[in-house]
């Protein structure tokens, strides 16, 4: 069914950079009598097909929210699977994602995260980096406040150190300093699970962003939905503010 919906995407009008907030691997462990940990697993394999079809229908631009700055306050149980099962999932999938083309970058906060998880990280995601095809961003330990407070440190200190004059500071200046420097704004934002907010989201980027909101819960969340959602965002009228 949904390869019936692809063929109706109008490829001149379509997102750029489409950002997602995968919310409800909880709830749709609780609501299936699972443990938290079978939920996480379900989300994983969401992850997977929605990458696929991003690589099928061309996306340039595919931001997903893996782990924020507020999951540390989550049971030490739940974070240490967490930081384990997203780590695996890089592992056992990189030889794929680099035979498809895909680029895969993680991004946000270093602090908290132990060197060696990091060191790790980046070591797996090089595999990728000569990709030119998806470009995938995992949020890993990500906080919109976090990151511009980290921008503007940056700011003030080429301001201090005589790189830059402070009447200099420009939007620009700003997004080049963000974890998502050289990428495009999201066109399009989707949230699952039913919740209507960003919850610390790149707050910077979505300024002009379309929002689409699902109570499907992330594990549930299928190709044909996220087409779904692409199809209503080429019905919407951007205009930028112009009228």
């Amino acid at each position: 069914m949904y390869k019936k919906l692809i063929s109706q995407i109008d490829k001149e009008q379509m997102p750029e950079h489409i950002a997602i907030i995968m919310d409800g691997n909880g709830r749709w462990a609780e609501k299936n009598s699972k443990n938290r940990i079978k939920g996480h697993k379900e989300g994983v394999k969401a992850v997977r097909r929605i990458v696929e079809t991003a690589v099928e229908i061309d996306l340039n631009y595919l931001t997903v929210y893996a782990f924020s700055t507020e999951n540390w306050r989550r049971s030490k149980h739940e974070v240490n699977y967490l930081l384990k099962l997203i780590m695996n999932s890089l592992i056992d999938e990189i030889d794929e994602l680099t035979k498809n083309n895909v680029n895969i970058r993680f991004i946000g906060s270093q602090q908290e995260i132990e060197k060696r998880y990091n060191k790790k990280v980046i070591e797996t995601c090089k595999r990728s980096w000569n990709n030119n095809g998806l470009h995938l961003n995992v949020a890993m330990n990500y906080g919109g406040r976090r990151e511009l407070i980290e921008s503007f440190q940056k700011i003030a200190n080429n301001i201090q150190t005589g790189e830059i004059d402070i009447d200099e500071i420009s939007e620009k200046m700003v997004s080049d300093s963000l974890y998502t420097a050289g990428m495009p704004d999201p066109d399009l934002v989707i949230r699952t699970s039913g919740e209507e907010r960003l919850s610390n989201f790149l707050i910077w980027q979505t300024a002009y962003s379309e929002f689409w909101f699902t109570k499907t819960l992330w594990p549930d969340f299928s190709r044909k939905e996220f087409i779904k959602s692409i199809l209503d965002f080429q019905k919407r009228k951007r205009r930028f503010g112009a009228r």
